[in-house]
């Protein structure tokens, strides 16, 4: 079933009315009819809907049943990624939002290749959240999850020294000890934040600031994984140990 998203103006009594792009890929593209059931997603609830009109280049759906489902995590995973080459970002949202993270926010550090001015941030963050709500359409979320502009190292470790849980794969003396220790802890936390090198890896300093904001270094194995790899493998395990801590509750 094909999910959309809209705002809370969008709501009309016991309908919805879809216009803009997703008019055209309803009925131009899916081709979809009256009668056609979609999944409609506004303020973090999706609904169950029936296509019952097509009016001014508008779809009318009716609600058949509010809060139809919800996939959403019991906890807020925020991914900070070290900005990598290339495409690799865009495929690092794409995954982290079908993974279920609530927010992305890219990273400029020492070891960041990739360098931007303020308008490549800003062309790049639109790309970015373009492809956040096409995942977030595919994996049926809820909500889109915000993709940030760019911010500064320092500003990333402040921000995730404010959440109940600051993760930074890196290689430690505890292992996979210490990855299991982490991921027990995430039962009793309402946020956590992920924080993941670019190609190049954090610096000796980096490492530092991020200890002494309460990080928590984490091991994704014995293997050495692309930037990528890690991004997605660590927001992979936090996410498959809330769902399971959850399903235990």
């Amino acid at each position: 079933m094909f999910n959309f998203f809209v705002n809370n103006q969008s709501r009309q009594g016991n309908s919805f009315i879809i216009t803009g792009p997703d008019y055209n890929h309803i009925k131009n593209v899916l081709r979809m009819n009256i009668s056609d059931n979609i999944l409609v997603s506004e303020g973090g609830a999706s609904h169950l809907c029936s296509i019952t009109g097509f009016n001014n280049n508008a779809v009318i759906a009716e609600i058949l049943r509010e809060n139809y489902q919800n996939t959403e995590l019991p906890v807020k995973i925020f991914l900070f990624q070290g900005l990598p080459k290339g495409e690799k970002t865009e495929l690092i949202i794409q995954k982290a939002v079908e993974l279920g993270v609530a927010k992305i926010t890219p990273v400029e550090m020492r070891n960041c290749v990739v360098k931007l001015d303020s308008k490549k941030k800003e062309a790049k963050t639109n790309r970015w959240q373009l492809i956040a709500e096409s995942a977030a359409k595919q994996s049926k979320c809820s909500y889109i999850p915000t993709v940030c502009e760019p911010i500064a190292y320092k500003e990333a470790v402040k921000q995730l020294s404010n959440l109940d849980l600051f993760l930074l794969p890196y290689e430690n003396e505890e292992g996979m000890e210490s990855t299991k220790k982490a991921l027990q802890k995430i039962k009793n936390c309402k946020t956590v934040g992920i924080l993941i090198g670019p190609e190049g890896g954090f610096s000796d300093e980096e490492i530092a600031l991020a200890k002494q904001n309460g990080a928590t270094l984490i091991s994704l194995g014995k293997r050495i994984l692309r930037t990528e790899t890690a991004a997605i493998t660590a927001v992979g395990m936090c996410m498959l140990k809330a769902e399971m801590d959850f399903c235990n509750e």
